[in-house]
């Protein structure tokens, strides 16, 4: 995966009315259209039915995960999912969710060894149980999850060679890639083992046999301290990237709730960058986003269409890989229930948005299709004109001319004028049109990204 590439997260009970992959299928040539490279798929097994959230429960809570949930169809009717998408250039990230899972499912029946006791930290439950005692309940982290039980990975080697055939069983039926749900309460010595048993690297051929794609859904560093302090193994995201090639932003996000909740500039989050380029590995990647299942939508978040669009445009112009949550290119309000029968009301979006959306879809590209902006101008830079207007530049390498890429954004709504500090001469991406700014006070009120 690389930062030209953009990901289109689908949740099928509330993707179509159907609520299947069948009735998805017709939808794949629209998402491939739009530019996107992979499709993330939320859970796709079966739910359990003990302690179920809502009205069909959580596809977080799983009963078995070498099934297929029967309400989005049949293991024939993934595969033929997952056949069209790559027909049409799409892979495929499967959701691996290995924190937990429902506490009917049959792993919590037939293994309770491998589950963490209720209320016991791995630190205590290790060396002195080895198995429940009999009436033990199973356990969980988070009271907020109270519809899963929790793996105790210091419990068996037979746990973590259970999970690792679970996915080799996905990735021999063709998937292409894992999103892994909060990694970061998974031991990292867990996912590099697994990552080398199931992409095999080969250092004959000096690659990977299997070259998977691994993103880490990590937790917000307050979580992760929370946990941390309560006795839990929970491991930050610069320690995840040993193994994984793209992370959640979700330590960025602590500084975007803060600043679009007015505590906080703009600029707070920008800085950030900084801190993530120096302290990650080199060639680590971040998935940049603005909404997904867990999160409000980015339309309802923001008051007017011009800020939605300034905030959609820098966090795909930003280094990482973006994301977008089904519907958001129709800028949808609504977000679906994660535990309901809730379809997306398509009728209800901005076709306006849905242009505007595709414009920059088409500008981030490129002139050529498998050459996009960050891959031909890597180099990312920044600088703030007034209170939330920015400057965003990606260039080759610093002191080169071309290619140059300028994005000017207007963050917080800045009602004055504004100087530009060189005139700009070159060609407007999401228009298409010549555009020639002098410096000159300019009201910023649209975003747009100019090829000098």
């Amino acid at each position: 995966m690389s930062e030209d590439e953009a990901i289109y997260q689908i949740y099928l009970r509330n993707f179509t009315e159907q609520g299947s992959f069948a009735a998805a299928i017709p939808h794949l040539p629209e998402i491939a259209g739009l530019g996107f490279q992979w499709i993330l798929l939320t859970p796709i097994h079966p739910i359990g039915r003990v302690a179920r959230k809502g009205s069909l429960g959580s596809p977080y809570a799983i009963a078995d995960y070498k099934a297929i949930n029967p309400e989005l169809g049949s293991i024939e009717d993934f595969e033929d999912f997952l056949a069209e998408a790559h027909a049409l250039g799409l892979k495929v990230l499967m959701d691996v969710v290995f924190n937990h899972c429902a506490p009917d499912s049959g792993l919590a029946r037939e293994h309770p060894e491998y589950f963490m006791l209720e209320g016991q930290a791995p630190a205590v439950r290790r060396g002195e149980l080895e198995t429940p005692p009999p009436g033990a309940r199973l356990g969980r982290k988070c009271q907020d999850w109270s519809d899963v039980v929790d793996f105790d990975f210091s419990s068996s080697p037979a746990l973590w060679m259970e999970l690792e055939s679970v996915l080799q069983f996905w990735r021999d039926k063709g998937i292409d890639g894992f999103r892994c749900d909060v990694a970061s309460l998974v031991p990292v010595d867990f996912w590099k083992h697994a990552r080398q048993k199931l992409n095999q690297y080969d250092p004959g051929l000096r690659r990977e046999r299997y070259p998977l794609v691994w993103l880490a859904e990590s937790v917000h560093p307050a979580f992760l301290q929370s946990l941390r302090q309560r006795g839990f193994g929970a491991w930050s995201e610069p320690e995840l990237h040993s193994v994984f090639d793209v992370s959640y932003d979700y330590d960025g996000w602590e500084r975007l709730e803060k600043v679009w909740a007015g505590s906080l500039p703009a600029s707070a989050y920008l800085d950030y960058l900084y801190t993530q380029e120096t302290l990650y590995p080199a060639g680590a990647m971040k998935l940049r986003f603005l909404e997904n299942h867990d999160l409000e939508r980015s339309a309802s978040r923001f008051v007017t269409p011009s800020r939605l669009r300034a905030w959609t445009l820098a966090i795909f112009f930003i280094p990482g890989v973006p994301m977008a949550y089904m519907g958001q290119e129709f800028a949808l309000e609504r977000k679906p229930s994660l535990f309901d029968k809730d379809s997306l009301n398509w009728s209800a979006g901005d076709r306006e948005h849905r242009l505007w959306f595709g414009a920059l879809m088409k500008a981030m590209r490129g002139k050529e299709n498998s050459e996009g902006i960050k891959r031909r101008a890597p180099y990312f830079s920044y600088r703030e004109l007034a209170r939330g207007v920015f400057i965003l530049e990606r260039r080759i390498k610093p002191g080169d001319a071309h290619p140059r890429y300028i994005a000017l954004i207007n963050l917080e709504g800045w009602n004055k004028p504004v100087s530009l500090p060189e005139p700009l001469v070159g060609r407007e991406l999401l228009s298409g049109e010549p555009l020639n700014l002098d410096t000159q006070p300019l009201l910023f009120e649209e975003p747009v990204i100019i090829e000098l």
